[in-house]
């Protein structure tokens, strides 16, 4: 599979591949976005990916050793892509639908959550050779770490599974040891923030439009609070340190945060079309969101109050992406779909806040 890393240098060019033929943002979103700020970030490269169709799902990065991890959700691969120079490096097979990934660094070790009916996997992430797998029911998706405590937990069940029922199993992700099963009574259950400092873990309950917030100790649902702003709430960030969750819903497509002392709503935001990924970026306090045609950018005043910058372009099915703030870095992943916008991982750079 041969594969090409160009890098767009131009502003013209990066005009035409991030505007060509995409639909115009509706106004009353854009009517509040500041336009007398320089952007947020700029498009440093874009590796195309010929020969793919269908979507592609979450990233991983291993920042020490210089690789950026992508699940082919609908190609049943694993691709590797040099992390500075965008480069692709490696197609893993050994999966079927795969979703999230967690790298681990101490281990090297790659854990991928796979919908289909070969279980989710546990790869070596030198050989790149599976080495063990994670026995759950059917229909592994969404995942999220806890480096706090060193544990995973990761949704099955639901939708994917073909099951009525949704489950957030707690891992330990280093050793596959079963630490316990929360059962959801919907068939879909969808993206999580966990707390460092904190003992609580939030997560989407898409299926009942809500979010419920679960103590990480007992592993117990302690609380839950409905999502009043729309339905199908689906991609979520965290900023843990002014108590705020950014949750992203699709019926109609809204950011709405919420305030985690009181599960109250503080404000919201249209959000892109599709959008799947939902990022808080500590150091510049802002949020991100991707999803078609551009990221939408919210520039934090405090924990209350938003002003939404200037859109990123990128491309309909650019709606994956991954913040890498050690690197001030933000990848994208440009899933095809059945459509022929072409198949590409795109880099840009973060700009500091001002």
């Amino acid at each position: 599979m041969n594969k090409q890393n160009t890098a767009i240098v131009s502003c013209a060019i990066l005009f035409t591949l991030g505007l060509a033929g995409q639909p115009a943002y509706s106004a009353a979103a854009s009517a509040n976005v500041n336009k007398n700020v320089p952007e947020s970030m700029h498009l440093h490269s874009r590796t195309e990916m010929p020969g793919y169709t269908g979507d592609f799902d979450h990233f991983a990065v291993d920042v020490k050793g210089n690789r950026l991890f992508l699940a082919a959700e609908d190609h049943g691969t694993l691709e590797v892509f040099n992390l500075a120079s965008g480069k692709h490096l490696k197609t893993i097979k050994g999966v079927e639908t795969p979703h999230g990934i967690l790298y681990l660094a101490d281990k090297n070790r790659l854990v991928v959550t796979d919908s289909g009916a070969g279980l989710s996997k546990v790869f070596d992430a030198s050989t790149y050779k599976v080495i063990d797998t994670i026995k759950l029911i059917p229909g592994a998706d969404s995942m999220g770490y806890d480096a706090s405590e060193k544990s995973m937990y990761i949704v099955a069940g639901g939708k994917n599974g073909n099951l009525p029922d949704s489950l957030l199993s707690k891992i330990d992700p280093r050793t596959g040891k079963h630490l316990g099963d929360i059962k959801f009574d919907t068939d879909k259950v969808e993206a999580m923030a966990i707390e460092q400092k904190g003992k609580n873990l939030y997560i989407n309950v898409t299926g009942k439009n809500s979010v419920a917030v679960v103590d990480k100790k007992t592993f117990s649902v302690v609380d839950t609070w409905p999502v009043n702003e729309g339905k199908m709430n689906a991609a979520m960030a965290f900023d843990e340190a002014s108590n705020r969750l950014f949750v992203v819903t699709r019926k109609p497509y809204k950011l709405v945060v919420l305030d985690t002392k009181t599960g109250a709503q503080v404000a919201s935001f249209n959000a892109p079309e599709r959008t799947n990924e939902a990022m808080f970026d500590k150091a510049n306090r802002r949020v991100y969101l991707a999803g078609d045609d551009f990221i939408s950018v919210f520039q934090q005043k405090d924990a209350d109050h938003y002003q939404e910058l200037p859109h990123i372009s990128t491309a309909k099915g650019a709606k994956t992406a991954i913040l890498v703030p050690e690197l001030n870095r933000l990848y994208a992943a440009v899933s095809p779909g059945e459509g022929n916008t072409g198949a590409a991982v795109l880099r840009f750079d973060v700009a500091p806040a001002r």
